[in-house]
């Protein structure tokens, strides 16, 4: 049962821009709205590390990379996540996955989505 579904990867050359998006199709409004949202990435030989986070209350983090580009941002009524990717860079490549970190300790992964950026 899927529990997350992310869109909005492709492939986009550098400088562009990419929306992503997280809908968790299952949960109720009360269950996503307590749950902080993160979105990862994965490069192909790499480790997945943390890209963004947004907890309940709204408060955002960014990993160094990615400051000043990318905006997580979340629409509770719609039980959605989104990650606007801005000035994409070769670097940014990777597969992004949407992780959510419910009120009850029970945590859930999206299948990914590939984002390729050429130069």
């Amino acid at each position: 049962q899927v529990q997350l579904q992310e869109s909005g990867g492709g492939s986009v050359q550098a400088g562009g821009s990419l929306r992503l998006s997280c809908v968790a199709p299952r949960n109720i409004l009360s269950t996503f709205s307590g749950s902080d949202m993160e979105w990862y990435r994965q490069a192909p030989g790499k480790e997945r590390e943390l890209v963004a986070s947004i907890t309940t209350n709204g408060d955002t983090n960014y990993a160094d990379s990615v400051k000043g580009r990318f905006i997580i941002s979340r629409y509770n009524a719609k039980k959605t996540a989104y990650l606007q990717m801005n000035n994409l860079k070769p670097e940014d490549t990777a597969v992004y996955y949407c992780h959510q970190r419910r009120w009850d300790s029970v945590e859930n992964w999206g299948q990914g989505t590939q984002v390729t950026v050429s130069s």
